[in-house]
């Protein structure tokens, strides 16, 4: 029996015995991933440390996304997601901001459909079409590493972004989450960095919930406005089925005539403008961008877009907090308006406030 139980040992992976991932927020690991190569082949593979080990650099794909896998010392797994870089294709990948359902199919080319679900409530959970598209492309390799690093014993898994990255990366853990293709023994934890908000109040329930216990953080430096984007709006049709607007115009026919009549005036009012205004959003951030970018991705199909923008951030927070220190720093000069949004002020804010090295 010894014997036995010796030869088990013998065959198991060690690296399912080293791995040290932990729920909550380290300021340490999420400095050490802001701190990976994350723009370039050249400069990963240059990149020399004794934590972390390069194993896979993605091509450019779809909106020229890239990715790269990374393995920790302790053998976690670490997926980084490029964020935007200076192609106008990358910047309409953010500027696609239609909403799309968080389940549903897209055909990438004439040869490659993206079947996906990124929350359990596929009737209510609603995503940003762009990232989605960007995932699509990203997806097939990222599961056939995930598998390859599974069947060498790695149970734990990394995912970062910075910036589009950071957006990426929410739906990237969502689309692991529901992928049947994956084993359910994985543990995930994520890192959303600098992120953009990546869809509607219910899919960030959904996100929070699956990554609850401290499994999935967005980290904001305060004066950043990106995480702010994408312009979001909500109408009486984002609000949950049951809520107490679902019969004013009932509870108004009670009241007295010139009460009814003013009031009736002012919900009509207030409905025909977020609808109106939920019309252009979709207008102008679905058909006419999309079509900008079909001519780079020709036979795109995506879902239909749906009839929402209520963006809404995901994520345990994790703020940086600006201080007159930072302040002295980092000026804004009238034009560098991501002053506030690139590596080095989230590295500055987190080593101060968190006292690190």
């Amino acid at each position: 029996m010894r014997q036995l139980m010796l030869l088990l040992l013998v065959c198991i992976p060690l690296s399912s015995f080293s791995q040290q991932l932990k729920a909550g927020f380290d300021a340490d690991e999420y400095l050490s991933l802001l701190k990976l190569p994350q723009q370039n082949d050249s400069s990963a593979q240059a990149f020399t440390s004794k934590d972390f080990k390069l194993l896979y650099v993605s091509p450019e794909v779809g909106l020229f996304n890239k990715w790269f896998l990374w393995k920790r010392s302790d053998g976690v797994g670490v997926i980084v997601i490029r964020g935007t870089v200076g192609r106008m294709e990358s910047w309409l990948a953010n500027f696609y901001a239609a909403m799309i359902p968080a389940k549903g199919s897209m055909q990438l080319n004439d040869s490659t459909r993206f079947d996906y679900q990124l929350a359990a409530d596929t009737a209510k959970a609603y995503v940003h079409v762009g990232w989605t598209i960007s995932l699509g492309h990203m997806a097939p390799t990222m599961v056939r590493k995930i598998k390859e690093l599974y069947a060498q014993g790695s149970r734990q898994f990394i995912i970062m972004g910075h910036s589009q990255g950071g957006a990426i990366a929410f739906l990237t853990r969502s689309y692991f989450e529901y992928n049947p293709e994956l084993p359910k023994d994985i543990v995930y934890k994520t890192y959303c960095s600098a992120a953009p908000k990546p869809g509607n109040l219910f899919y960030a329930y959904d996100f929070d919930f699956i990554t609850r216990l401290g499994w999935g953080f967005r980290v904001v430096n305060s004066e950043d406005w990106v995480p702010e984007t994408p312009f979001s709006l909500q109408t009486l049709k984002d609000f949950n089925d049951v809520n107490a607007f679902m019969n004013v115009p009932g509870m108004l026919k009670k009241q007295k005539f010139f009460v009814r009549v003013y009031g009736k005036s002012v919900y009509n009012k207030l409905n025909r403008v977020s609808q109106k205004s939920m019309k252009r959003f979709r207008r102008t951030l679905g058909k006419r961008v999309g079509m900008l970018v079909k001519r780079t991705l020709k036979q795109l199909q995506t879902p239909p877009y749906t009839y929402s923008n209520n963006y809404m951030t995901a994520g345990t927070p994790v703020i940086l907090l600006a201080d007159s220190t930072y302040h002295t720093k980092y000026k804004f000069d009238g034009k560098n308006v991501f002053v506030h949004h690139m590596f080095e002020p989230y590295i500055d804010l987190l080593t101060r406030r968190y006292g690190l090295k």
